[in-house]
């Protein structure tokens, strides 16, 4: 008898080190994976882009309209990491911020990034104050300021000064627009950004590097988030001209009431020769990148 239970403890604990050697083996193949990897997560209508630096840093730029932005979080994110570095929220729209409220719950976020424009909406409203609750560092965008993680930069081209203060007729117009940047690789991130912001962005870096010869904004990019998931009042031709990006990602659900995305817009892409990736036809999307090419990460 005495012999049994010796054997069952002796295989138990075999058993925890076959496991505890699996573990291990999986954050070290985790650590040594050096590669910037953006997952543009199929969501439904509604934004959330996750980003895993070469430093594995993790940011969060949007939530989705609900809470499936946990389970991509948990596929996207090795087990042992529940921190994200930086939360970007674009805009108060519920199809952006309602899926956040579920990651301050469960993860612990170091900063946040939003305008502080108010919006009445329930979803942007428990947000504001659960990450008041946590005392969760807040910073309002400003354009120049960039934001620095190992080799990657993120830098914020719009707004141009702190709006927290003014009213907009549409919160469309208060999209926070980035720009991340790893060696010669680089993303534009544009929220629900309207081709009026394009304009002003595209005005913005012209006329700061005429005062400037060694200003850094630039928008030429390899990859451009369109933006209102690809709606005819964004991605204008001049802004797509001058981004010039060899893949487009667009976020809308499929089938969804706003037709989205646009012919117009898809019609834009396609003219420039521009490889179009969407979740309503190919779900999750996800580039990965050694700093020097892009790729699709087959999922």
């Amino acid at each position: 008898m005495a012999k049994a239970v010796n054997k069952k403890i002796i295989a138990g604990l075999a058993g925890l080190l076959i496991i505890s050697a699996f573990l291990l083996f999986l954050v070290y193949f985790n650590e040594q994976d050096s590669r910037l990897k953006v997952d543009f997560f199929d969501i439904g209508q509604g934004d959330s882009i996750f980003i895993r630096t070469p430093s594995h840093q993790n940011i969060l730029i949007d939530g989705g309209p609900d809470s499936s932005v946990l389970s991509k979080l948990g596929r996207a994110m090795p087990f042992y990491d529940h921190t994200i570095d930086l939360m970007i929220l674009t805009h108060a729209h519920s199809d952006h911020v309602a899926g956040l409220v579920e990651v301050v719950k469960r993860y612990k976020v170091e900063k946040v990034l939003y305008t502080g424009v108010p919006s009445g909406s329930a979803d942007f409203l428990e947000w504001r104050e659960l990450i008041s609750q946590k005392e969760i560092a807040t910073v309002k965008p400003v354009a120049g300021q960039v934001y620095k993680f190992g080799e990657v930069d993120l830098e914020i081209l719009y707004p141009f000064e702190d709006i927290s203060q003014k009213e907009f007729k549409d919160l469309n117009d208060t999209s926070i627009v980035t720009r991340l940047e790893y060696q010669d690789v680089s993303f534009v991130f544009t929220g629900d950004a309207p081709a009026g912001v394009e304009e002003e962005i595209i005005n913005y870096c012209n006329q700061a590097a005429a005062r400037v010869a060694a200003y850094p904004c630039a928008l030429k990019s390899k990859v451009l988030k369109i933006g209102h998931h690809g709606s005819k009042y964004s991605s204008s031709l001049e802004f797509l001209k001058t981004v010039s990006p060899q893949y487009a990602v667009i976020q809308s659900a499929q089938d969804n009431k706003f037709g989205h995305p646009h012919k117009i817009t898809l019609n834009k892409l396609s003219g420039l020769g521009v490889q179009i990736l969407r979740n309503d036809e190919e779900g999750d999307v996800e580039l990965v990148s050694d700093g020097k090419e892009v790729d699709i990460n087959d999922q």
